[in-house]
């Protein structure tokens, strides 16, 4: 794997991370809950036929009890008329804690008697510490407790099936009903409950908590009031084989009414249905399971993996339609899961395919922008080349191409001959030097070779330096004067520090006018090696001074000068030294000459 890959590869794992570390925060459960919500009113299961009705002591009921003193009485008269139907169980969502009158108590306790599978509330009393049970002459009629705790936050999405309360452990109404409707036993793994045969998929480490499946609004477990069940007692017929859920409704005294997935658009749904809902979800397996957190992490790596994939491997516009046609997919998912009953995060798919998609992009932009820069910077290389080529290696080849025509076009004698066959071979030695130095500083630029380290005289180099460039000055009449400070040994590479210095010097002949000096000094400033080449030639002021090293930039008045040039050269000389970690200082003012001067740090200076 190249260390490309490995950098993308971290960036996408750092997008997965990002994403599921946002949809484990606070803001991100309840994104998933608005999304379940959504999910749930709008999604539409197959119809089933109820197993459960609700007895409702609707407001038009406790009116006509005269309010909360008749309630019992009400609750009497329920059980009274729903005996007469044979249901299959009786849940009562009314707290029978406190003794009623005697002549009530008697009667309920009478009503009680003829009902087979009667489950009674229970509540945890304030303090959570102990359980407020129905009083004896009731509890012993019944065929189990039942607490009644819903689990709004603030919408009713669950019900813990178990409650505990000073070690006592007291099951829901809905599954206390099921199971005394059917005469069995709950039966417990740590991962599930098992009642007649429904295995209930509650966990043990989640307090056997369980995903209410409700019914549709236009599709209501079946619910009547006890004034409209007396007013037409055939209505009973309803809650023959039934199980039966009797409690309150109105606004008047029901004191649970809670939200569901479906209050968006109606009204808060009383206690007693909400525990009837509970009941269709078990009675008709109708479970929804969370998807476990394993999968989950494992769909969002995937999503991830896809999106990386997709920018790395498809060009432009299919890129992006790929990248839509995945995040589409990813923002679906938890709904399809949903219709296999199964609970998807909603934020956690979805910031896994928002933030792998932008990551992937982001990143495939910058590499291939980075790659076209790179293009770009060959394609500019490649003309200075050809610029350098013509510059630079104008003034050998036609000297070769001189001598080599004189010698053909006439009859020479022998040390004639000779000393033009030395200078074609000098000039050819020469030309060969600066296509090797082109080369190496070409490498060097482009991070491709490394200097050479080597120690070299680097008074020698510069007295060299000098003698080639005497002819040039002496055709016009220019001094040329070496004043070093010290013994300069230098440590780095010979040929390229030459045609550095080389270049300065023939800089400074060219552009001085005739009878004036060049001076060519060194010494020691503290850790540093000074340079320095002074000329009393055109000069520059302080805005082409910052422009010099830019390579093709020429100064006015070098143009106007006469000399050829390219702008090539103080840009190669800047790469020379730079690469020798050095620097260069420049000095000068229009008309007063120039001071070119290379500033190497100690570590490239070496004493005797």
């Amino acid at each position: 794997m190249t260390r490309r890959n490995i950098e993308y590869f971290g960036w996408l794992t750092a997008a997965l991370l990002m994403a599921l570390a946002a949809s484990w925060t606070d803001l991100g459960l309840q994104l998933d809950n608005s999304a379940y919500d959504w999910i749930f009113r709008h999604y539409r299961p197959a119809d089933w036929e109820p197993q459960s009705a609700v007895l409702a002591l609707d407001d038009e009921s406790v009116k006509a009890y005269q309010g909360v003193r008749g309630l019992r009485d009400a609750l009497v008269d329920s059980l009274e008329l729903v005996a007469k139907a044979a249901p299959r169980a009786v849940a009562i969502d009314v707290m029978l804690a406190e003794p009623g009158a005697p002549e009530t108590d008697a009667r309920l306790e009478a009503a009680l008697r003829r009902i087979p599978n009667v489950v009674l509330p229970c509540d945890l009393q304030a303090d959570g510490k102990a359980w407020e049970d129905p009083i004896d002459r009731f509890r012993r009629l019944a065929a189990g407790l039942g607490h009644v705790h819903a689990e709004p936050d603030p919408v009713s999405r669950e019900i813990l099936l178990q409650k505990v309360a000073a070690r006592d452990r007291r099951w829901a109404l809905a599954l206390e009903a099921y199971r005394a409707g059917r005469g069995a036993r709950i039966l417990e793994t740590p991962h599930d409950l098992e009642v007649a045969g429904a295995a209930i998929p509650a966990a043990l480490r989640k307090d056997r908590a369980l995903r209410i499946r409700y019914r549709p609004p236009d599709r209501a477990i079946p619910r009547v009031g006890l004034q409209q069940l007396k007013a037409d007692p055939a209505r009973t017929a309803g809650f023959t084989g039934k199980t039966v859920f009797i409690g309150a409704t109105g606004q008047i005294i029901a004191r649970d009414r809670l939200q569901t997935p479906y209050t968006e658009n109606h009204v808060p749904m009383a206690g007693v249905e909400i525990h009837a809902s509970v009941f269709e979800t078990i009675a008709q397996r109708l479970f929804l399971s969370d998807v476990p957190v394993s999968l989950t992490v494992l769909l969002c790596a995937v999503v991830v993996a896809l999106a990386g994939v997709i920018f790395a491997f498809l060009p432009g516009w299919r890129a992006y339609a790929a990248a839509a046609a995945l995040l589409v997919a990813a923002q679906s998912a938890p709904y399809l899961f949903f219709t296999h009953s199964l609970v998807l995060p909603f934020l956690s798919p979805t910031l896994a395919a928002w933030l792998g998609i932008s990551t992937a992009a982001t990143y495939q932009h910058f590499i291939v922008r980075r790659r076209m820069l790179k293009a770009e910077g060959d394609r500019h290389r490649y003309q200075q080349a050809m610029h350098f080529v013509t510059h630079e290696m104008r003034t050998p080849l036609t000297a070769i191409q001189g001598s080599s025509e004189l010698i053909g076009r006439y009859n020479l004698n022998e040390d004639k001959r000779k000393q033009i066959a030395e200078l074609i071979h000098s000039e050819s030695k020469r030309l060969g030097k600066m296509i090797e130095i082109f080369l190496s500083v070409e490498r060097l630029s482009a991070g491709q070779v490394e200097l050479k380290k080597e120690p070299f005289d680097g008074l020698a180099l510069m007295s060299a330096c000098i003698g080639r460039v005497q002819p040039l000055a002496e055709r016009k009449r220019i001094s040329i004067s070496l004043q070093p400070d010290f013994e300069a040994p230098l440590h780095g590479d010979r040929e390229l520090m030459d045609y550095a210095f080389y270049n300065l010097l023939t800089n400074a002949v060219k552009y001085s006018p005739p009878g004036t000096a060049v001076s060519v000094f060194s010494r020691r400033d503290g850790p540093h090696l000074r340079i320095a080449v002074q000329d009393q030639g055109i000069g520059m002021d302080h805005k082409e001074v910052r422009q010099i090293f830019q390579k093709f930039y020429r100064t006015k008045r070098a143009e106007a000068s006469g000399e050829t040039g390219t702008g090539i050269g103080l840009s190669i000389v800047e790469q020379i030294v730079t690469q020798h970690g050095g620097s260069i200082e420049v000095a000068s003012s229009p008309g007063q000459g120039s001071c070119f001067t290379l500033v190497l740090p100690a570590a490239t200076v070496t004493a005797d």
